[in-house]
């Protein structure tokens, strides 16, 4: 993630109301779904009663989850005539750019909403193979297809009634800051209620942190766990279905691979409560502009051995699928991206 500052918490209390509802003009408002799978839509009815303030804040100008926008009506708009636009989703194809680009001109606040316009989140996981592949799984090799003739999309196609039109499928997922400008990150896969609000009432009461910086916690999961920790010593890495943890003791010292010490707060450490690790949505902290290099730094100080040997064994065994587990959120978003290319 490209933050050109720390993150800077917001004070707003959760339950103030936008200044907008007290009589002054309403702003503009749009949100748009890129390559994500909706999951921040719906994050913004977890609000609740308070989306009815947002209504009376803001003017909806875009919203295809939620309302039959048009893209035509938004390119009429003058520039910089969105107050905020909430963008969730990488960057797949050409219509996805576009998108970022059109709602970049016309925003004065763009910000990237969620893990995957942050960092890439899971559809980024897909940087580990080439364009080709993915096109090879899903449309010639997957167990339940039936394309007997091999058909691929294609960005043009001609029918009897005209010529129909697919956006290009990019090789390389990209997040948002890759593509255009962005002020703001609000992470999380979803983001949580409380944090969105926060970014709402602080766009409508001008109160927002420096650009480039994430709305937000500065800390770690780790500082907010209530979990109790000691020396921690791991002689083997545990999959969460092999152990039933304790349910007050620290799960990493219990050898499961939790990313809390890698991830930044915000979510309130959700997953710790109900004795589940967490697995780093909300991106790495400030001063980590590596989630993954983060990570592996974290495990690897637990590990009680000093044989390479045994440290290897202990890695691998324990921790089968290292782009899923030190990248599963941040691939596309970090300092690797990708894998590498190779020419054909």
């Amino acid at each position: 993630m490209s933050q050109s500052s720390q993150a800077t918490a917001v004070s707003t209390q959760q339950d103030k109301e936008p200044p907008a509802a007290a009589g002054a003009a309403k702003g503009k408002l749009a949100i748009y779904w890129a390559a994500s799978c909706g999951g921040c839509e719906i994050s913004i009815l977890g609000i609740h009663e308070k989306i009815l303030e947002v209504d009376k804040a803001f003017d909806i100008v875009l919203f295809p989850c939620g309302a039959d926008g048009k893209v035509r009506d938004v390119e009429k708009m003058p520039d910089k005539s969105i107050d905020l636009c909430l963008f969730n989703g990488g960057i797949r194809t050409s219509e996805n750019e576009y998108m970022a680009r059109l709602l970049r001109a016309k925003s004065k606040v763009l910000i990237a909403f969620g893990s995957c316009a942050s960092e890439g989140c899971i559809p980024g996981l897909a940087n580990a193979c080439s364009r080709q592949d993915i096109f090879k799984t899903n449309y010639h090799d997957s167990p339940s297809l039936d394309n007997p003739e091999g058909v691929e999309p294609q960005t043009e196609t001609q029918v009897p009634e005209g010529k129909l039109h697919l956006p290009e499928f990019y090789d390389t997922l990209r997040t948002l800051d890759q593509t255009v400008e962005v002020d703001y990150y609000l992470p999380g896969c979803p983001p949580e209620s409380d944090r969105i609000w926060e970014a709402l009432v602080a766009v409508l009461e001008g109160k927002l942190p420096p650009k480039g910086s994430v709305i937000g916690a500065a800390s770690t999961v780790c500082d907010t766990c209530k979990r109790k920790r000691t020396e921690k010593k791991i002689t083997a890495f545990k999959r969460t279905w092999e152990i039933i943890p304790d349910e007050e003791a620290c799960l990493l010292e219990q050898g499961l691979v939790c990313c809390g010490p890698a991830t930044r707060a915000g979510c309130g450490g959700l997953c710790p409560q109900v004795n589940s690790p967490c697995i780093g949505c909300y991106g790495p902290p400030d001063g980590a502009p590596d989630f993954g290099a983060r990570l592996m730094s974290a495990l690897a100080s637990v590990i009680d051995s000093n044989d390479p040997a045994e440290c290897d064994r202990i890695i691998r065994e324990g921790i089968p699928d290292a782009i899923g587990t030190f990248y599963r959120f941040s691939l596309a978003g970090s300092l690797l991206r990708r894998t590498a290319k190779v020419a054909n």
